[in-house]
């Protein structure tokens, strides 16, 4: 997470691209008087320069700057002339100046440094009127607010998320007669039943019992089976035909893509209303579909789409790219705490794993959004308790000093798997890219929806909710449990201590039955993660490690039942009492797939412990966690999102990797040496000649020199900007024509009398930036990779002794890692 440290006077200087200068002599103070604010750029007063003198920054970042042969000395005159998005003025008569095109990368420096000039002139204006003053509060607030609606909706999106889910998960065995909106907890909670009891519910109608069989036997069987796979088949061909029809962006879970978007990356429509919609719907249906997925990842995508949409009620974010970001980032915690209850993990999760530029200020934005998320979903009340979380343990024994060898084995375990399932998969959605098979989403998503159906139905295991699972593996075997997982040799002669007891034939096989659940979970889920519906990875890991962990419990239970003098357990389980927790190592194994999929650490502890409510437990999943997470470093480099940004070609440049190489800028730049580099100059090429390096060239701006001779750096203007200027001054400039010449910086009026009698010039300073970032052709790459990651730069310019030398993009920056790490530089499809 970079804060952009670097707030020295470049990023003071990079907002003078934004000067505009008005016509004529007289025209430029528009308020009269000396602006009084030190931070501004100084205009400096002082001789004409000749033509082939660089119209640079000095070492002070004071500019000389002319319009029409006149020099304004008074700093006032660029007060008026600033252009920044959000501040209606005569400068915002270029239309779409300031804004970027899809796919590609802001500018950081730039949008922040308008922002701080926005607000330089909001409290300039607070002391005109009563007017200007709430428009200044509703400014300072609008933040506040902005996130306060996020974690609103938020909140009440997840609950209905979460009831619609519920309700089609279970309309796959039954239905309720009497409402037929009840799932099945809520339609046997209606009767006057004193105690819940899931298999024996006289309300809940299985489908063999709709048909007139009984609810046992080998026809309710088989009609059981083919319901539960052509409700899987109906609710998964919904979900991957509205997604295919409607947002295909809506597809997936949503983390990488997110990751790649608070980097400072643009994909137009990822965060749009459609997407908001039909990921809400596909992810009922593709939870309900019992495909091996989850809904957490989906849930942050959901909640940047609400914080993208809500941002544009507000000006001030959703104007400005680097502004919007915050918002985007305090949504994703907000996504977090709904999708596990967990505020605080939420928080940390957005400042660890998804966020790129995170200042303190967003830091207790995102708290407070996700708090409000999280309060407005307690107040839903989905799940039907009285616990936020979803799998709230009730036990509370404190663990013993010997269980940190197998916690760190679960962890070792948990690195293993999640290597082998990161692997599988981004072969698999490699394979899936570059073959037929990707011009056939819906199909695929049938294929592998009714192979799951097919498979999992057998095994009670597989069969149940991925949530139902976790929650049982979690749990501490009563006297209430019925399942076979509880099959001990024990009497209860008081409930609230439970007894060492020799394990049953029923946990033997259940044993089996989970072994066989966790090879066809970790297959299902390599093939599924990647398909066309909305799909999220973090319920399927959790699953993938609660099993393992669970059966590894089991063992050091029966271990310690079996030799209790051993010197292992004489001093701890020397007792009567059950002194080993199996739902204890299933929570810890579970931490440690997890945390070995998607490399997280800090945020997935906490995330845990919330999850839980097993607070006293922290240092076991600490230990599994980082043991996980050195298991899976050593064995992959990359945790799951990252390799899809790889493999998506995604121009992410990840603050927490190391450049260890000893290349130097001259290598990376481009053009190579000998090679021409397509530059404008600043005041002798006509509107005909920008117009033709336009159209023959593809850069995403280009390098003002003073002429083609001297190489002098002037400034950096924006193919983007250029195109609407141009386009804007021939709507409406009267005269202006191929012939008239393009004045970037320099006398426009000793232009004009050069030509003579010929078309008036076209004053086009107002998109030039007079102060890009700059480096010499001996700089280290080291060096610039980090000037891009904590400066968030598009491009810095290359010069050697004032002269012009290249250009290097993020883009080149990106290859130039992947080639010196002997990966596929050509990787990086975007820019």
């Amino acid at each position: 997470m970079e804060r952009f440290p670097l707030k020295s006077s470049v990023s003071k200087m990079a907002t003078t691209y934004q000067s505009v200068y008005k016509k004529g002599t007289n025209e430029g103070n528009g308020h009269g008087g000396p602006s009084g604010d030190d931070d501004m750029v100084n205009i400096k007063p002082g001789p004409h320069r000749a033509a082939d003198t660089p119209t640079t920054p000095t070492s002070h970042g004071t500019f000389q700057l002319y319009e029409h042969g006149t020099r304004y000395s008074d700093a006032s005159a660029t007060w008026d002339a600033v252009m920044f998005s959000g501040l209606p003025g005569e400068a915002d008569d270029i239309p779409g100046i300031g804004q970027y095109d899809d796919f590609h990368t802001i500018d950081w420096q730039r949008d922040i440094a308008r922002d701080r000039m926005r607000h330089r002139y909001i409290v300039k204006k607070r002391q005109d009127s009563i007017w200007d003053l709430i428009k200044g509060a509703h400014d300072a607030w609008s933040g506040w607010v902005c996130v306060l609606l996020v974690g609103v909706c938020t909140g009440v999106v997840a609950g209905v998320i979460d009831i619609g889910a519920s309700w089609m998960t279970d309309l796959k065995f039954g239905i309720c007669p009497q409402a037929f909106w009840f799932n099945r907890e809520q339609c046997c909670w209606s009767n006057d039943e004193i105690t819940f009891d899931r298999e024996n519910c006289s309300e809940w109608l299985t489908w063999p019992q709709v048909f007139g069989e009984s609810r046992e036997g080998p026809g309710a069987y088989i009609i059981s089976y083919l319901f539960y796979i052509v409700w899987a088949l109906i609710f998964a061909a919904l979900s991957a035909s509205l997604v295919r029809m409607f947002a295909p962006y809506a597809c997936g879970s949503g983390i990488p893509e997110i990751k790649t978007i608070l980097s400072g990356f643009i994909i137009r429509g990822y965060l749009g209303k459609w997407t908001l919609i039909i990921k809400s719907v596909g992810l009922i249906l593709s939870v309900s579909s019992g495909l091996s997925l989850g809904k957490e990842g989906p849930m942050v995508h959901i909640a940047s789409c609400l914080g993208n949409i809500l941002s544009y009620l507000f000006p001030k974010y959703g104007r400005n790219e680097a502004k919007k970001r915050e918002i985007l980032s305090a949504a994703a915690a907000a996504g977090v705490s709904v999708a596990f209850g967990a505020p605080i993990g939420g928080v940390l999760f957005s400042l660890e794993e998804v966020s790129y530029y995170f200042p303190l200020k967003t830091l207790w934005r995102s708290f407070f959004c996700a708090l409000i998320a999280a309060f407005i979903l307690r107040s839903i009340n989905p799940f039907g308790n009285e616990h936020l979380v979803l799998f709230y343990v009730e036990y509370n024994k404190p663990w013993k000093f010997f269980e940190l060898i197998p916690f760190v084995g679960l962890g070792i375990i948990g690195g293993c798997i999640a290597t082998i399932f990161i692997k599988a998969n981004i072969y698999w959605c490699r394979y899936r890219k570059y073959s037929k098979l990707g011009q056939y989403p819906v199909t695929e998503v049938l294929v592998v929806t009714l192979v799951t159906a097919i498979i999992a139905y057998p095994n009670p295991y597989t069969r149940m909710n991925t949530s139902q699972l976790i929650y049982l593996l979690f749990n501490q075997c009563g006297i209430s449990n019925t399942d076979p997982l509880c099959d001990y040799n024990r009497n209860f002669t008081d409930v609230n201590t439970i007894e060492k007891a020799a394990a049953g034939d029923g946990v033997y096989r259940a044993m089996w039955l989970l072994t066989l659940a966790l090879v066809l979970k970790l297959v299902m889920t390599v093939f599924t993660f990647g398909i066309k519906v909305p799909c999220g990875l973090f319920i399927p890991s959790l699953a993938l490690g609660a099993i393992p962990g669970r059966i590894v419990g089991i063992g050091v239970e029966q271990l310690a039942n079996k030799y209790p003098k051993s010197w292992l357990f004489s001093g701890e389980c020397s007792t009567g009492d059950d002194c080993i927790t199996p739902g204890l190592y299933a929570m810890v194994g579970a931490a440690a797939v997890l945390g070995g999929v998607t490399r997280m650490t800090v945020s997935l502890v906490v995330i845990m412990f919330e999850l839980t409510g097993g607070v006293r437990y922290i240092v076991p999943l600490m230990a599994a966690a980082m043991a996980s997470k050195w298991v899976g470093d050593a064995l992959g480099k990359q945790g799951i999102y990252d390799a899809h940004i790889a493999l998506n070609g995604y121009p992410f440049l990840d603050s927490k990797d190391e450049f260890q190489h000893t290349s130097l800028a001259a290598d990376v730049m481009q053009p190579k040496r000998n090679e021409t580099l397509s530059v404008i100059t600043q005041d002798s090429m006509t509107v005909d000649d920008v117009e033709t390096l336009l159209k023959e060239t593809e850069h995403n701006g280009y390098p003002v020199v003073v002429s083609k001779e001297s190489q002098y750096l002037v400034g950096f203007v924006l193919r983007r900007d250029l195109n609407l200027a141009i386009a804007n001054a021939r709507r409406t400039m009267e005269g202006i024509t191929g012939q008239s010449v393009v004045v970037l910086a320099g006398a426009a009026g000793a232009a004009g009398a050069a030509l003579g009698h010929g078309p008036p010039p076209l004053p086009l300073a107002r998109i030039l930036d007079l102060a890009p970032i700059t480096v010499t052709d001996q700089t280290p790459m080291e060096t610039v990779v980090d000037m891009f990651r904590k400066l968030g730069l598009r491009q810095t310019l290359v010069t050697h002794n004032g002269r012009l030398l290249g250009v290097i993009t993020k883009k080149d920056v990106l290859r130039h890692v992947k080639q010196m790490d002997n990966e596929d530089p050509n990787s990086v499809l975007f820019n």
